[in-house]
């Protein structure tokens, strides 16, 4: 049986692919794809070799993907063929994937939109680790996908208010879709209009979601005293503009860095949760409609057409937001 796939031929370049599927061994599933998700920023910058990323080519690029059961190999225990499945799998219309690392999808989540659990579930851990209280301020810098579904978990968690910073108003407007309590325009009047909403000389957290390097000193000033700062962008690049006695230690500030990769592997604890205990939270949060997606999928895409997608993001192109990848009719031979 051949399938197709996405690969990044080269820096800058993506094409589909025919490849055989291979069958399950023991412990694995074979799922069928349903639908994609691209993840903006980090395949981007992975797209486009840019710096803090691997350079290295071919590449096949993805990590959320929904899909039906296929085949099960020997001890893959509590799925069965046709079961629907969330796995951090690539854009491929079909995926050998260990058994355990598979969540079942609620009923109540349609495919585009169980598809987010990864990237929530990424959201996810950085504001488990900025242990948000309920009545504090809470800033998220970067109104893209993981700026705005973290945006959305921090109120989950109690925060009063949530406050979007971004430099593009059409970005803004998805951040009040989503359910910001404010939203402010990164200009020159910033830090005093954090500071009005805050109600304070900043807000206790802080979420830089952006992986901008430059976005980081406005991270720092944007904090209040004894703030908490939320590193949850992968930066792409260096910074020199940190006064760290001005901007640091003289607040006070925790600074915090929240790489999805930074998580217990095996057990659970208090603001550190396992990957996969974070992914269920998720499908639950999405199945039961307290995670706001709809309103950020911006381009469906059927496979055949994933090369245009990935034009969009090297334009970076600020319209294109959640675009999803429906892998539906592909063919199998």
């Amino acid at each position: 049986m051949t399938g197709h796939r996405v690969v990044w031929t080269q820096r800058g370049v993506a094409e589909i692919e025919t490849f055989a599927v291979p069958s399950p061994q023991e412990g694995q599933l074979l799922l069928r794809t349903r639908v994609t998700l691209i993840s903006p920023g980090t395949e981007r910058a992975f797209f486009l070799g840019l710096p803090n990323t691997s350079q290295k080519y071919p590449q096949h690029a993805g990590y959320s993907n929904v899909g039906e059961v296929m085949a099960v190999g020997a001890k893959a225990e509590g799925f069965q063929v046709g079961d629907r499945v969330a796995c951090a799998a690539s854009h491929s219309s079909h995926v050998v994937v260990r058994a355990a690392n598979c969540l079942p999808v609620p009923e109540d989540a349609p495919d585009e939109e169980a598809v987010f659990f990864n990237l929530a579930a990424i959201a996810m851990q950085g504001v488990r680790k900025a242990r948000v209280e309920l009545g504090e301020s809470v800033v998220v810098v970067g109104s893209g996908l993981i700026g705005l579904l973290a945006m959305q978990l921090a109120k989950l968690n109690g925060a009063l208010p949530v406050i979007a910073v971004d430099k593009d108003e059409g970005r803004l407007s998805f951040a009040r879709q989503a359910g910001a309590d404010a939203t402010v325009l990164a200009d020159d009047n910033v830090l005093s209009a954090v500071r009005h909403l805050a109600e304070a000389d900043g807000a206790a957290v802080v979420i830089e979601a952006t992986g901008h390097p430059e976005a980081i000193p406005q991270a720092f000033a944007l904090a209040g005293t004894f703030g908490r700062v939320i590193l949850l962008g992968s930066t792409r690049g260096e910074t020199e503009r940190v006064n760290f006695y001005r901007d640091v230690h003289k607040k006070g500030l925790t600074i915090i860095g929240a790489h999805a990769a930074m998580r217990p592997r095996v057990e659970s604890s208090a603001g550190w949760w396992t990957t996969q205990a974070d992914q269920r939270v998720a499908l639950k949060l999405l199945a039961l409609k307290r995670l706001t997606v709809q309103p950020l999928i911006t381009h469906r895409f059927p496979w055949q057409d994933a090369p245009h997608a990935y034009a969009l993001l090297k334009a970076w192109d600020l319209r294109a937001l959640g675009m999803v990848l429906n892998w539906s009719n592909s063919p199998v031979s």
